[in-house]
Order: C-alpha cells, then structure tokens, then sequence
C-alpha cells in the first residue's frame, strides 16, 4: 500500500487538494479502538478510526505512530502495522485518501488525549451510520476474513455434499463459504444450501450463495450471495439489504466501477495467476493486481492459482486476501 497519495486519488477533484490521511485500527483482544469526533470538527459527532493528516516528509506509518500517540497516548512501532485497506472518497466539501493500517501490539492504555471519548467496539458493533461515509469499507475489511473459501464446481448434490463435509473437516475455510453449483437447477441448488448451511453451522462457518440476488430470499438464513459477473451487470443498484454479504467477481477496472456503484461489500478478482482449469493462461499477474486494487474503495480478494501462501503478498499489494478452489477442496 503506498505511503503517498496514488496520482488517481488527485483526481478525485480538479479544484481541490486530496488530504492523505493515516487511520489506525487498534486491535486489543477481538475489539477495535473507537473515538467520537468533536462536535466542531468535520464530519462532527460521528464515531472513527483514530489516525491523522500525514504530513510532508512523512511515510504513512511515521505519521500513523505520532497521530496515535497524540491522539490517545498508546505507543506504536512502524513494523507493527499491518495493511488494510485505503479508500479515495469525496465528500463534497473534502476528498480524502484513507490509508488504513492495523496493529495488535499497541503499548499502553488509551486516553482522548484532545478530550474525545475512547472505547474497544467489537467489529460486529461497528454501524455504519455512526460513522462518516468513507469509513464503510473499514468495517467491511474488518468483519471479512483473509481466505474466502469457494467449492469446486458442484454437478451432483449428495456428491457435492459428503465432498464439502470432508473439505470443511480439513479445517481450511476461515469464516465464510461460497457455495458454488452454477450446473444444477434451481430446486437442486436450493436443497443442496439449505443442506450445507446446517453443515456450515455445527463448524461455526457462515455460507455464501452464488448465483442470482434473490438466493437470498429463498434461504433466508445464510450470509449473503456472490454474485458472478454475468449476474452482476444485470442491476443498476443494490439488489438486496445490507443484511447480507454482497460479493461480486471482477475482472478489470470498469467491472469493480460497477461492484461499487452496486454496494458491494467485497469483490475477487482475478485470475491473478495461471490455474489448472485454464492451462497456457498465465493470468493478470501480481502488479495489475496491485493496480485495480488501489483503485477499489471495496475489499478486494485475489482469485486463480492462490492459496494461503499467497495472504500476506495479496494484503501487501492492497487486498483484503485471497479466494480460492484448489487450496482447500
């Protein structure tokens, strides 16, 4: 993630200056460190990450560390902070580049140090609403996992069943599952997730429908739908509630456009690298990976040839991870 202000961001306004702003996420024991902005200051009132403006000469992390300590007296270390993930939005009034990092070492116990209130919210606890628009992002990546976990193409249902129990009891899915079948009807489809969620749910693990928006509505209690690029173009606006997961596969920059404009809550994209479906195809490749994802204001995971190996590269280049088949199916 980059340390200066991304020439694409100076086009957020040809009149006005993007501000490069260092946010923090302070992780102690599961829960974030959350202040309240003074009633004066912009966006006043609304809950936020703490951080500050990076000044001239500075790197985002040199800043982060200073606006920390004088925000709320905890002490950092630059090779403590991690990537999350950096937003470009416009408020009308203000753009603003928010350059997100994460640390779980922070030293000390914190105090608003500028008089603000300060507290630990888990991510489950963090509402949209209470905090300023360009913030939204934040509580996704924070909320998602690292390793979304896709099934292989699913053709038979009692098949595709015992094979993703078997695959679930391998231990490699994170927190979610996308549930991929796009060869079976739709009664098919549906016995076969409302069989899977039980599954997903005696391991803890939330499940992802993949396919049309309204899966959603046919099994109410899963976490959200994925939807394929084919299915995506088809709306002009979110085509469900902000109750569920919203995910969208992208492959170029006008697609993670669209993914935005319909409020999608993470996108993959890909392929990064050469698969075995698609041998002789060496995909995007790591740096035009790194280049639509910095133009992302969504959580973007790596797909095609990943696996875990492949986390820390994809969070390094500005992802929120990787998605993938081979690594755990």
């Amino acid at each position: 993630m980059p340390n200066t202000v991304p020439e694409s961001v100076e086009g957020l306004s040809a009149n006005r200056k993007t501000v490069h702003v260092a946010v923090g996420v302070i992780v102690r024991d599961g829960r974030v460190l959350i202040a309240r902005r003074p009633d004066t200051a912009h966006q006043g009132g609304l809950l936020e990450f703490p951080g500050g403006k990076v000044e001239p000469g500075e790197t985002v992390q040199q800043a982060l560390c200073r606006e920390i300590a004088e925000e709320t007296g905890l002490v950092l270390t630059e090779d403590s902070l991690e990537p999350v993930i950096g937003i470009r939005h416009d408020y009308g009034d203000k753009c603003v580049f928010l350059d997100v990092w994460s640390s779980h070492s922070a030293q000390g116990e914190p105090e608003g140090k500028e008089g603000q209130p300060v507290s630990w919210l888990a991510p489950e606890a963090l509402k949209d609403e209470e905090f300023p628009a360009a913030n939204r992002p934040i509580i996704r990546a924070l909320r998602l996992p690292h390793r979304l976990a896709v099934t292989g193409t699913i053709e038979d249902a009692p098949a595709g069943l015992a094979r993703l129990g078997a695959a679930l009891d391998r231990g490699q899915p994170d927190s979610l599952v996308v549930l991929r079948a796009p060869t079976l009807s739709g009664a098919a489809y549906l016995e076969l997730a409302a069989a899977a969620l039980g599954g997903c749910r005696e391991r803890g693990l939330g499940l992802i429908l993949h396919g049309a928006a309204d899966l959603c509505r046919a099994v109410p209690d899963v976490q959200g739908v994925h939807l394929p690029w084919r299915e995506a173009q088809q709306y002009s606006e979110r085509p469900f509630s902000d109750d569920y997961w919203l995910g969208v596969s992208c492959h170029s920059a006008e697609q993670l456009r669209h993914a935005e404009r319909l409020g999608a809550d993470y996108v993959v994209l890909g392929n990064v690298l050469e698969t075995p479906s698609h041998p002789g195809q060496p995909g995007i490749g790591w740096a035009a990976f790194q280049a639509l994802a910095a133009t992302a204001n969504v959580p973007v995971y790596g797909i095609g040839g990943l696996g875990p190996e492949h986390q820390s590269q994809a969070r390094a280049l500005g992802g929120q991870g990787v998605a993938g088949i081979g690594f755990w199916w």
